[in-house]
């Protein structure tokens, strides 16, 4: 699956904003991301979001990805 990156969690000036990875869950997409890409590790560690489809996750790791679904990794909004 295709995953983009915002912009602020980027590691570098060359980083690429999308990364192939295999997962079938939020969980696993965040283990895929830090073992194939060690520098992003302490960034996954962080108060992130991850948007499946346009619909924003941000406690539920155990949320399905669908096949093709367009998923982006975002820095966490807290709403108030």
């Amino acid at each position: 699956m295709r995953v983009s990156l915002s912009s602020s969690f980027r590691v570098g000036k060359d980083a690429e904003a999308t990364l192939e990875v295999q997962a079938e869950t939020i969980a696993q997409l965040m283990v895929s991301l830090a073992e194939k890409f060690p520098n992003l590790r302490e960034v996954l560690s962080s108060d992130v979001a991850v948007s499946i489809d346009g619909q924003i996750y941000r406690d539920d790791w155990t949320q399905t990805i669908p096949s093709g679904a367009e998923v982006y990794i975002i820095p966490r909004i807290e709403g108030g």
